[in-house]
């Protein structure tokens, strides 16, 4: 591995848990202001975008964190093993603010009935086919179960077999494939919260995770290039 991706993949790794603890404080604080008074009246309702993004996200993260330790087990190689653990790091502090902001906001971790995966970014046509980040057509999404890819980016059950049985630089090359269009679905799901969500930590959330995952993003090419493969079209 050369300096440059070393010292690239040292940034991404501190600027992560950095952001998870920046934001991870902000979260602390608005709950403490809270304290046990009754909820504002702009607490989100279980249909708005920051309810919607909450859910979905969270479930978006577990399976990235799922991906990063079947890579773990299954090769020797040192920076890829430190890349699954920073995102598995990440994305677990992640997932658990989200969640606790449902809990504080008093909503189901589930969608309402009637509305599927996405359905808090399916309101207009601009995120039809591949106008945002090769983000797949949400409004056809809802409901639907794409052998387990619920949401823009997420492997299948199928991908997720061949993961679990790879070993090697084959793991690690369909690892980074699997990431790499993981984090491009989350960066579109972020940029979706970051214009529509309207509680300003969860906006804040939604940015930094644009900024960082874009960041491994780049990463993960340099990675995927020095192993002779690219990501997958």
């Amino acid at each position: 591995m050369s300096a440059a991706l070393d010292r690239r993949t040292r940034w991404v790794a501190g600027s992560a848990v950095a952001l998870a603890l920046l934001f991870a404080g902000a979260a602390t604080v608005a709950s403490a202001r809270g304290g046990g008074a009754a909820p504002a009246p702009r607490t989100p309702t279980a249909e708005s975008a920051d309810a919607g993004f909450a859910r979905d996200m969270a479930v978006h993260h577990q399976q990235a964190v799922e991906m990063s330790f079947l890579v773990r087990d299954v090769t020797r190689d040192e920076d890829v093993r430190r890349l699954a653990y920073d995102i598995a790091n990440t994305q677990a502090n992640q997932r658990g603010m989200l969640l606790g902001w449902l809990d504080l906001w008093e909503l189901p971790k589930t969608a309402p009935d009637g509305q599927g995966p996405m359905a808090w970014m399916a309101d207009d046509g601009a995120h039809s086919g591949h106008g945002v980040e090769g983000m797949q057509d949400v409004q056809g999404m809802e409901g639907m179960d794409h052998d387990g890819a619920l949401m823009p980016g997420m492997a299948t059950r199928a991908e997720l077999g061949r993961l679990r049985d790879a070993r090697g630089e084959k793991a690690e090359i369909l690892f980074l494939q699997l990431m790499t269009d993981h984090h491009e679905g989350g960066v579109a799901m972020a940029r979706g919260c970051a214009s529509r969500c309207t509680v300003p930590a969860e906006k804040r959330l939604a940015e930094g995770m644009v900024v960082a995952q874009r960041s491994e993003l780049d990463l993960m090419a340099d990675m995927l290039a020095a192993r002779g493969a690219s990501p997958r079209p």
